[in-house]
């Protein structure tokens, strides 16, 4: 896990490399709990980890599986 700190604290930050992808979540982010994907510098998707449903963006089935393996490996 990697932190950031700002003025008002620390904000907990989980930054994932998988399968090409780079998955953002940020602790202290908006609701509905969600993770940022990038691929090649730019946002692919944002998933809802709440609801189990895209944002934005139109997730590919492997790009689902990611997801699936990292919220069982307790990483998102």
């Amino acid at each position: 896990m990697l932190t950031s700190v700002t003025l008002q604290g620390i904000i907990f930050m989980t930054k994932i490399r998988r399968g090409g992808f780079i998955f953002i979540a940020w602790a202290s982010d908006h609701a509905p709990r969600h993770v940022h994907v990038y691929k090649e510098g730019r946002v692919v998707l944002r998933w809802d980890l709440e609801n189990r449903r895209p944002i934005t963006g139109s997730p590919s089935r492997g790009l689902l599986e990611l997801i699936r393996i990292l919220e069982n490996e307790g990483l998102l």
